[in-house]
């Protein structure tokens, strides 16, 4: 069995699809854990290998980044933002601006004016947006996890964003997380780099049926212990 956590907003859905179709004998349970708990769990052994949201204490791990989110402002429907096609973060100086415990962002300057509180969870966060109390920042997929019919969101192209990225424990890279790093990696299955599959048995050469040979006289020699028709001993 093979052990994958993932973080809210991260799809493991098509490297997943690739695994069953290339170890059919090996189960894939997934793990879906809050991204301030990610890390933990993977130095206490609770999953092979894990989704992971950068930047992240990489201590005892190895790790793999992948791709870059776009950074949303995300606002109530009618909110002056939502009548942009995007915003920077020079427009929300006036706007107070959830920062949840678990953001995944990493400022160097927080935008906009500090809200009246610090919700603990990006979920409870957009739960207070939707109240009319504050917007939020966000990477793109979280957006769309907590997506709701009163919200909406636009991009802000100069905010920094957030990568997702594989991460395991150094001193535990099995086989089978060289094989998901495989297939994360795009690599094919009959791909070198990759663990080497098992050589396929040879078939049996099928053995020739031996000629009659010939002797001096031209004749076909017969083989000991045959008597040729029509011959008589002397």
């Amino acid at each position: 069995m093979f052990r994958l956590a993932y973080v809210p907003g991260v799809t493991p859905a098509k490297w997943v699809n690739i695994w069953t179709e290339r170890m059919p004998g090996v189960p894939i349970t997934l793990i879906a854990v809050p991204a301030a708990e990610v890390v933990e769990l993977l130095r206490n052994g609770g999953a092979d290998a894990g989704f992971v949201r950068l930047p992240i204490d990489r201590d005892g791990l190895s790790v793999i980044p992948l791709y870059v989110e776009t950074t949303v402002a995300v606002v109530p429907k009618d909110h002056m933002v939502a009548a942009a096609d995007e915003v920077a973060v020079s427009d929300l100086v006036d706007h107070e601006v959830f920062h949840p415990l678990d953001d995944t962002i990493e400022w160097t300057i927080r935008p906009g004016l500090p809200a009246h509180t610090r919700p603990t969870t990006t979920a409870e966060a957009i739960k207070l947006v939707a109240a009319g109390t504050g917007i939020l920042l966000v990477p793109q997929s979280l957006a769309r996890l907590h997506h709701r019919r009163d919200l909406t969101y636009r991009p802000v192209p100069d905010a920094p964003q957030s990568q997702a990225a594989l991460a395991w424990p150094t001193d535990a890279t099995t086989d089978l997380v060289e094989d998901f790093i495989g297939i994360v990696r795009g690599r094919t299955a009959n791909s070198s780099r990759g663990r080497t599959p098992a050589a396929p048995a040879e078939k049996p050469v099928p053995r020739k049926a031996q000629k009659p040979t010939q002797n001096s006289s031209g004749r076909r020699a017969v083989p000991t212990g045959r008597k040729r028709k029509g011959h008589r001993p002397r």
